[in-house]
């Protein structure tokens, strides 16, 4: 493919509607990083039928959980009518404006099923059950029970974060944390 340019732009949501007058839009995430909505600054909008996305400056950008949806508010669009002539368009941000940590990421379906341990002990904690989108990613984990055998609780939640994943290993489908003191009790 001679000339295509895609390879140098990421696309990282799709304008889907206006929301409400004042020219704010909605936006369907393609990106699992908030701050390409949230924090202000120039995105790229690419306008269907073009090739080039033209610089564009977001100025607001919240979050609607149960929609999964961001509202954003982007410079000039003051009205329904603008907004609305940019549904279908994507927004864009260079290829190499990928967040850092590029290697210590993961498609969520990677992480079930993982067995987690403790990296000191190499104690076996638990197996990922499922990924809770916060702030930081939350790992739910279900207990082992020779882990958990004094514990009412089933489940903890673990941050997926470096400090405390430190080791993620698909290949042999380990995650090895290093929790702070008490973290696994918090439930308890």
């Amino acid at each position: 493919m001679t000339n295509d340019k895609s390879d140098d732009w990421l696309e990282i949501g799709k304008i889907v509607a206006p929301q409400g007058l004042s020219g704010e839009l909605r936006v369907y995430p393609i990106s699992d990083f908030p701050e390409r909505f949230e924090v202000p600054g120039k995105r790229w909008l690419l306008r269907s039928g073009e090739t080039e996305p033209q610089p564009i400056e977001l100025l607001t950008g919240r979050y609607i959980s149960n929609k999964n949806l961001y509202v954003i508010k982007l410079a000039g669009v003051v009205n329904c009518d603008q907004a609305l002539a940019l549904r279908g368009c994507k927004l864009m941000v260079p290829a190499s404006d990928r967040p850092q940590l590029g290697e210590d990421e993961y498609h969520v379906l990677d992480l079930i099923g993982l067995e987690v341990f403790m990296q000191a002990s190499g104690e076996l904690v638990g197996t990922v059950v499922d990924i809770i989108a916060a702030g930081n990613d939350l790992l739910e984990v279900k207990l082992d029970e020779s882990f958990a055998s004094d514990k009412k609780q089933k489940t903890v939640l673990i941050p997926f974060v470096q400090a405390i994943a430190p080791v993620v290993d698909l290949p042999s489908g380990r995650i090895e944390i290093t929790p702070p003191p008490g973290l696994l009790e918090i439930n308890n």
